[in-house]
């Protein structure tokens, strides 16, 4: 299996429990992982053969900086589900991780994050 990676990608939303949260808003980060089979696209260099990484990418922001959620947890299952949907027959599985840098928690961390994996990794 051959994996693609979006690392560390950043944008704004409204997602959180908290009502100002989802009127301030705030920053989140995502990195996905894809399972897929890209030696075809490595022999032919033709994205065809492969998964567009801006499609990959306009999903995760149109899901993060669209409708808000109140969990970071609805928000990668729902990145997930469209990048399976979106990507049938050439996705095999994703790995999901979002972050959410600044939440309103006191205390002392860097962050709080959650990661899922989706879909079928072999075949």
């Amino acid at each position: 299996m051959d994996y693609i990676h979006l690392r560390d990608m950043q944008f704004f939303g409204y997602h959180g429990v908290l009502a100002e949260e989802n009127v301030l808003g705030q920053r989140f980060r995502a990195t996905v992982s894809l399972a897929v089979d890209i030696q075809k696209a490595g022999q032919t260099d033709e994205l065809e053969n492969t998964v567009s990484y801006v499609g990959v990418y306009d999903i995760c922001k149109e899901v993060i900086e669209g409708k808000p959620y109140k969990l970071i947890e609805a928000v990668a299952e729902n990145i997930a589900a469209k990048i399976l949907m979106n990507y049938e027959g050439q996705v095999y599985g994703c790995k999901v991780e979002v972050i959410k840098p600044d939440p309103p928690i006191p205390g002392h961390y860097k962050e709080v994050a959650v990661e899922i994996v989706r879909g079928r990794f072999y075949e």
